[in-house]
């Protein structure tokens, strides 16, 4: 039976997101939260940003959910591809895409080193070294060196992007299409990759150089923007209505109603691949927590998202914390208190 947020646990969600937002790590976001057994419930702070006037973030806001691509489309969208024969775990990545004519250091990689952050691949991704090169971006990408021997975590960007390169080169399909197709049969009807026009309900992120415009409806990520907003780690904006649905999916698969090949992939990926720090580990994509009893990931923006199988509970945060610089400590005290509340037995 799924266990119930208590009132207590809303209580100091509330009071911890209405404080980080006064404190300024955020101009506002929106928490979404539940169990498979019910609707979702949600707790708002502050505004959307001052650009958007007096609008309040909502179930329907749209953020930029920067990493979380990671697991809302290419881990989902990787888990189809080995249901279909596509991609093995343990095969190398170069072995599922276009030929190519060079020594490819990096693309003996396996999809499991990739995804599991396990690949020794260099950490440091700017794909705008690459301008101006004759080569497809696979192949730049399989020719560079690694900088250590495959088996230690290390959290790397460029894996995601050659595992987004090769799903749609698998499928013969660009990465949109496969993950919209995804995101329609799960019922996530305002979940897209990027760019998204400008609006209200549409939050900006940061404000790269004073006096120039501030991001807002493209990807915060640059190598994301790079290749057009469309990437296997990161150029996806959702709502927390439609993370919420994600989430609860994931749930009900993971507890025996499979759905689109979901719950077997995720039982798969809850299995630690490599520690991340005592009381961490990598799984396949998803970080593990309280001795494998929760997974989480999170977003550069301000965004997080939480699974604790075996209670049937979730938690989804959206914010753009990145509205005014790096993210990661200004909303520490929220993430924190949620990695707690979700992994209450």
């Amino acid at each position: 039976m799924p266990v119930p947020f208590t009132a207590d646990d809303t209580t100091r969600l509330r009071d911890t997101f209405d404080q980080v937002v006064a404190d300024g790590a955020s101009p506002g976001g929106v928490i979404a939260y539940g169990t498979t057994g019910d609707s979702p419930q949600f707790l708002s702070a502050g505004k959307v940003a001052p650009e958007c006037g007096d609008a309040d973030p909502g179930r329907d806001t749209t953020y930029d959910i920067a990493s979380l691509t990671k697991v809302v489309a290419t881990w989902p969208l990787i888990g189809q591809a080995l249901e279909a024969g596509l991609l093995d775990l343990d095969a190398p990545i170069r072995d599922f895409l276009p030929p190519m004519n060079s020594e490819t250091p990096s693309g003996e990689a396996t999809v499991r080193q990739l995804i599991a952050h396990t690949s020794g691949l260099r950490a440091s991704t700017r794909l705008d070294h690459y301008r101006g090169s004759d080569l497809p971006l696979h192949e730049l990408l399989c020719r560079e060196p690694v900088e250590d021997a495959p088996g230690q975590h290390r959290y790397i960007n460029r894996g995601y992007i050659l595992l987004g390169l090769a799903l749609a080169h698998i499928h013969g399909r660009p990465l949109d299409q496969l993950g919209a197709a995804l995101w329609r049969a799960l019922g996530m009807d305002a979940t897209v990759y990027g760019p998204v026009a400008r609006t209200p309900h549409v939050a900006p992120t940061e404000q790269r150089i004073p006096g120039a415009p501030r991001i807002w409806g493209t990807p915060h990520d640059d190598n994301a923007g790079l290749l057009g907003g469309v990437a296997g780690h990161a150029g996806v904006f959702s709502t927390p209505s439609d993370l919420a649905v994600y989430a609860r999916k994931l749930l009900a698969a993971h507890a025996g109603g499979d759905e689109h090949d979901l719950g077997e992939w995720l039982h798969a990926s809850l299995v630690p691949q490599a520690p991340i720090e005592p009381g961490l580990d990598r799984g396949l994509s998803w970080i593990l927590a309280a001795g494998g009893r929760v997974a989480y990931h999170h977003g550069f923006t301000g965004t997080s998202l939480y699974l604790a199988p075996e209670t049937g509970r979730y938690l989804v945060i959206c914010t753009n914390a990145v509205y005014g610089g790096n993210a990661r400590a200004k909303i520490a005290p929220l993430r924190a208190l949620a990695l707690k509340t979700i992994s209450a037995t």
